[in-house]
């Protein structure tokens, strides 16, 4: 049998016990901050292994020293075996001070992101407690509006002048044009703004499998003869992994209710004089006696009679693939959606739509349903890149949609 090399034994310690070492470190830290991934009781276990790694650090160095001769491994093998543990230990560092350093950009970007789409709670909980939690969210956040939308705002027979390049991009359009798209990077993702020069083209399309299933927003966009289309309102999905069947809150279609639940979401929607309104939810029948024709319910309000929405921080919701839709004084809808990247940590805020709209000239805006829901489909085609949680570029199916049908 083949004698093991006692040096060779001794580097194989030391590397171990770094890697054992910076890996309980990184545990140690987070159970401070947070006991959902690191119990109390671990912790201790935690710290023994830690002082079991300083141990064997410093045995292998003793080792290492009383064996001077007879090193079995080559040069090369040393170098690249030392600098991969030192960068898995300043990784680990580089980790922590990611989490829990002074910069807090990424901590407030995770929490509220995870906390506010109630997706995958678990991944800011497993290293902040509520406490902390707690503050970031009540240092991002968005306030809701007291009043509603004054119909009153919106002139169809208003002109508007192309008084910069955004009004440009919107008024500069061939006269039988029913919609136009606007391309262009929001925090490096690729937007998408649809303005649509007749609101009264403008419906809300539902899924034909409603209370069952909801379908994809390019089956229900040919299906219902839209040129055009966006996602609609937000949907119920216990587990996270719901096939879109049921809509939150009020969704009316050509003035028939169509859904009336119980929730906080605000109602979106078009009235017969085809302006966007927005109301908070007091239910279908106090919807349809506000005059909606087709409407769904998600929240936040955005813009309301030309006041953007008071924000602290990123608005409390995070950076994902959004959806929005708007209406300008002259009567023109807009329709914005904006990609993730690849990896879904990029995306739009609340402060972002908020300011894209108000760009292109919205005095009425509101968020809708994001994620991966986030979709715009163009003569039966989805045309922006929308990726779910499995980071498959594809979209899922949903209960509710905005539909241009010419």
């Amino acid at each position: 049998m083949k004698k093991i090399n006692p040096k060779k034994a001794s580097m194989i310690l030391l590397w171990g016990s770094i890697g054992l070492f910076f890996s309980m470190l990184v545990f140690l830290v987070i159970s401070f901050y947070s006991n959902l991934l690191v119990t109390k009781v671990w912790r201790y276990i935690v710290i023994g292994l830690m002082v079991g790694a300083i141990g064997l650090f410093i045995w292998a160095i003793w080792l290492l020293k009383k064996h001077k001769h007879g090193l079995n491994f080559k040069k090369g093998i040393r170098w690249l075996f030392s600098i991969l543990f030192g960068l898995y230990a300043a990784g680990c560092c580089g980790f922590l001070f990611l989490l829990y350093g002074p910069a807090h950009g990424f901590r407030d970007w995770l929490i509220t992101t995870a906390m506010a789409t109630m997706h995958h709670k678990h991944y800011c909980q497993w290293f902040y407690d509520d406490d902390i939690i707690n503050k970031v969210l009540n240092s991002n956040y968005i306030q809701d509006f007291d009043e509603d939308t004054d119909a009153s705002l919106i002139d169809f027979n208003k002109v508007d002048k192309e008084a910069n390049e955004y009004e440009k991009e919107i008024l500069k359009h061939d006269k039988d044009d029913l919609y136009k798209i606007i391309r262009f990077k929001v925090n490096g993702c690729d937007a998408y703004l649809a303005a649509v020069y007749d609101a009264s083209k403008i419906k809300v399309g539902v899924s034909k499998w409603l209370g069952r299933s909801g379908q994809y927003i390019y089956d229900m966009a040919q299906e219902q003869n839209a040129v055009l289309a966006i996602n609609g309102g937000g949907f119920f999905d216990p587990g996270y992994n719901s096939n879109g069947a049921n809509p939150v809150g009020v969704t009316i279609k050509d003035g028939k209710i169509i859904s009336n639940s119980s929730t906080n979401g605000n109602v979106i929607g078009f009235n017969y004089d085809n302006v966007l309104l927005l109301t908070k939810n007091q239910g279908a029948q106090a919807a349809i006696e506000a005059g909606y024709r087709d409407a769904v319910t998600m929240n936040p309000f955005l813009i309301v009679n030309g006041q953007p929405a008071f924000m602290k921080g990123n608005g409390g919701w995070g950076y994902a693939a959004r959806t929005a839709i708007g209406q300008r004084a002259d009567g023109i809808v807009l329709m914005l959606v904006v990609d993730s990247n690849e990896f879904r940590t990029k995306g739009a805020s609340m402060v972002d739509l908020t300011e894209i709209m108000q760009r292109y000239g919205a005095v009425n805006a509101a968020n809708l349903d994001g994620g991966t829901s986030s979709a715009m489909v163009e003569h039966g085609k989805i045309i922006n890149d929308p990726i779910d949680s499995t980071l498959a570029h594809k979209t899922r199916g949903i209960p509710t949609a905005f539909l241009v049908i010419e």
